[in-house]
């Protein structure tokens, strides 16, 4: 293990060897073009490239450089390594609040998520970012622990326009808490009477708060005190399809929302 760690250790230590490395398992590349690529000088590429041929990663050919099949392995390790550490970097401000046990993916699979944190400017910035998305959607599906006004009113216009069609499950004590307020009682009710409208109530509680815009699922975060933390968007296919069946699983142990019930 320590002659791995300080080979690791030798590409870590500089940015130049990862670039050129990674650059010629994509390709041949002259010199030239890896100084116009990495932005090194022909000094510093003639000890990466001499390093890397001691090692044999690359090797010359047609007046360029490629690297070998153990060159290819090694850029590709590294490269996921550094992709994983990047994801964990953008992750753990939040981590403690993840539901993991429900998130079934390789968490790998948000490297290229966008995550949102409130600040003292926008203190309500993930909840905004889903309302953008749905916004433009055209068909949005949820599965949540909570159903605030603002996304209400968004979807309740979308949908009246017949700009979008809408699934929903909910937990009870989210309906519930809309039906107290009589006005939002009212569009709720006439959320539920319009065309491509389906919304059921979960049995229990359920544990997470999702929207699927499109091809683009959406996630908030929130502590034990149910505290917004922060919002996740992926749109990672393995994220999506994760997304999908657990909305299926939902919605099919879960029974259709009965107006009656909720009607003064």
């Amino acid at each position: 293990m320590e002659a791995a760690l300080s080979e690791i250790e030798f590409l870590a230590l500089s940015e130049n060897r990862v670039s050129v490395l990674a650059l010629l398992a994509s390709e041949r590349h002259t010199r030239r073009e890896l100084a116009d690529e990495t932005g090194a000088s022909q000094a510093t590429l003639g000890r990466i490239l001499g390093d890397f041929e001691d090692r044999s990663w690359v090797r010359r050919e047609s007046g360029g450089y490629v690297a070998t099949a153990t060159g290819e392995l090694v850029a590709s390790g590294f490269t996921d390594l550094l992709s994983t550490l990047e994801t964990e970097r953008a992750l753990r401000p939040i981590v403690e609040h993840l539901p993991a046990d429900a998130m079934t993916f390789d968490l790998r699979r948000l490297a290229d998520a966008t995550i949102t944190t409130p600040s003292g400017t926008r203190p309500n910035a993930p909840v905004q970012r889903v309302l953008d998305m749905i916004e433009t959607a055209a068909d949005v599906r949820v599965f949540s622990h909570a159903f605030n006004e603002q996304s209400l009113t968004v979807v309740q216009e979308r949908t009246a326009a017949g700009q979008q069609t809408f699934r929903g499950v909910f937990s009870r004590t989210a309906i519930e808490a809309l039906a107290e307020d009589s006005a939002l009682r009212e569009r709720l009710l006439a959320l539920v009477a319009t065309d491509g409208v389906e919304i059921r109530l979960a049995r229990d509680e359920l544990p997470l708060a999702v929207t699927v815009a499109d091809e683009t699922v959406h996630l908030l975060v929130r502590d034990d005190n149910g505290v917004l933390q922060a919002s996740i968007d992926a749109d990672d296919p393995a994220v999506l399809s994760w997304a999908d069946e657990t909305f299926e699983r939902y919605w099919t142990a879960a029974e259709p929302l009965d107006r009656t019930e909720f009607a003064e």
